[in-house]
């Protein structure tokens, strides 16, 4: 038998690895390099970056800000401070002192003015791309292009939910055009570069990588930011974010920073997202979106449970078909769990609203549910989102009020009892209200770790209604007896309804059948 050496036997197994059919991927994945100079690409695309510049009417607001930044200094006599008091005095944020050494309106009287960027998107029509937030109350609007040459531009539309504005600009002038990419094809650790204004210096270039993919940061119903960590700063807003094929594939819009400045967390609205958004401006200056009328939740491994749902967490859970909505004249209910919608899988919650918005209105879309146990298949016809969506207030005709006792639901840390007068008026209850309130939660115990608190109403236990404490307390006992570990909740309070997984069985103490 021959022994090899430590040595020996480690080059032989990397041999006999990169032999094998099963040799990682990554050593099989060609590795892009870094461009030598970005020169060339920023050249090409720099024509098409634009400065936004709007003015505001003056406000005692901006004339009273509380928090403007005190201004950087240039050391006395240097060359370089009479530069930073002239570009300073410029771009003084609305509401800010005046430069030291150079005298100007006072705060009260001065136009309130913002700083953005956005970019050629129709040389044609002369449109130009930027957010919203840059241009939401301006009065005027005026565009600095790559030559320094300031044209005004008017306001074609904006879509406030997705922060999209777009402009057209009014001159002859000859100009240059980029166009939207693939956004889902900037993959992380592609390269991007950012073009921009921030601070007000125009034309500025920074490169970095995707960082992640479909960020949600608490912005709104569709947020599917890409994350990447090319310098953005203030003023970058609108500013476009290039592939290396000089497409876009987003608009800067949003940044992560405790000190106000570039830490490397940047935010871009994905250009597959931007792209029917600006379409629709340019057609109609508004936004159309689809429209399910629902109220939706995540399904928790909890709610899962409860409901059977097999494959573990997934879809969105509907806390509220709201009435006369498409859903609900299309059979969807609440409790029903949607996996998927217009043949697209809903892999949590937060996908649902994208995915319906981009539909089009008066679309007859097959919705999948999880329903009793199965899978079920609705047709919804899809209606347009309402500019200033109400809740569909609760219906129901008048009816004698339950007359029971109230309960204290051991080792679920809440009391519970019917509807009264009494109840009604402190809790501040509608008057159709229907179900069971909760009338003292326990500090510590199952029902506060959900959040529940007096008040709520309990309207369902694992979708079936409640009407009295004596039906809350003998379902939960029965979810006991079938060894069920939580129990459903449908519960309504301030913030509407919402399904809540109360767990009605502690570790430990599972029953053996």
């Amino acid at each position: 038998m021959r022994f090899r050496t430590p040595i020996a036997t480690t080059l032989a197994l990397i041999a006999a690895l990169a032999a094998s059919p099963m040799t990682p991927a990554l050593a099989q994945t060609p590795m892009r390099d870094a461009p030598t100079s970005f020169r060339p690409l920023a050249q090409q695309l720099l024509p098409a970056v634009v400065s936004v510049q709007v003015s505001t009417a003056p406000t005692a607001r901006n004339a009273q800000r509380p928090d403007a930044p005190d201004a950087p200094q240039a050391p006395p006599g240097s060359p370089f401070e009479e530069f930073f008091r002239d570009f300073l005095e410029r771009n003084r944020p609305p509401g800010a002192p005046a430069i030291p050494g150079r005298p100007g309106p006072s705060p009260q009287q001065r136009r309130g003015t913002s700083l953005g960027s956005g970019f050629i998107i129709d040389a044609a029509e002369k449109l130009v791309v930027t957010n919203n937030h840059v241009v939401e109350g301006g009065t005027e609007i005026n565009v600095v292009l790559n030559d320094n040459t300031t044209v005004p531009a008017e306001l074609v539309g904006t879509d406030p939910r997705t922060d999209i504005a777009l402009l057209r600009l009014k001159t002859d002038r000859q100009l240059t055009a980029v166009e939207f990419g693939n956004s889902d094809e900037a993959q992380v650790g592609d390269w991007v570069l950012a073009i921009g204004n921030p601070f007000g210096l125009a034309s500025s270039v920074s490169s970095g990588i995707v960082s992640a993919r479909s960020r949600d940061i608490r912005q709104g119903l569709y947020d599917d930011f890409i994350q990447t960590d090319a310098a953005i700063n203030r003023g970058n807003s609108g500013g476009p974010l290039f592939d290396m094929s000089g497409k876009v594939v987003g608009i800067n819009t949003a940044i992560y920073s405790p000190s106000g400045g570039s830490i490397g967390i940047g935010f871009a609205i994905p250009s597959n997202l931007a792209r029917g958004i600006v379409a629709q401006l340019k057609e109609t200056g508004r936004v159309r979106r689809g429209w399910l009328g629902v109220n939706i939740q995540q399904v928790t491994d909890e709610i899962a449970e409860s409901l059977g749902l097999k494959g573990g967490a997934r879809g969105a859970l509907v806390a509220r078909a709201q009435e006369d909505g498409p859903a609900a004249k299309g059979g969807i209910r609440n409790g029903d769990v949607i996996l998927r919608f217009n043949n697209q899988e809903v892999r949590e919650m937060r996908t649902l609203p994208r995915i319906v918005a981009e539909t089009r209105v008066g679309t007859e879309a097959p919705v999948t549910v999880w329903r009793d146990g199965k899978e079920e298949t609705l047709n919804v016809t899809i209606a347009e989102l309402p500019a200033d969506q109400a809740e569909a207030s609760a219906r129901g005709g008048p009816s004698a009020q339950p007359r029971s006792q109230a309960v204290d639901l051991a080792g679920l840390g809440l009391k519970i009892g019917p509807i009264t007068p009494e109840l009604r008026e402190r809790f501040s209850l509608r008057a159709e209200q229907r179900g069971v309130v909760i009338t003292e939660v326990e500090p510590g115990g199952n029902a506060a770790e959900r959040d529940l608190r007096p008040g709520d109403v309990i309207v369902e236990v694992q979708q079936e209604r409640v009407n009295t404490p004596q039906e809350v307390q003998s379902r939960i006992e029965a979810l006991r007896r079938q060894n069920r570990a939580s129990a459903l909740l449908l519960v309504e309070g301030q913030q509407g309804q919402r399904f809540v997984p109360l767990r009605i069985r502690e570790e430990g103490n599972e029953r053996r059948n």
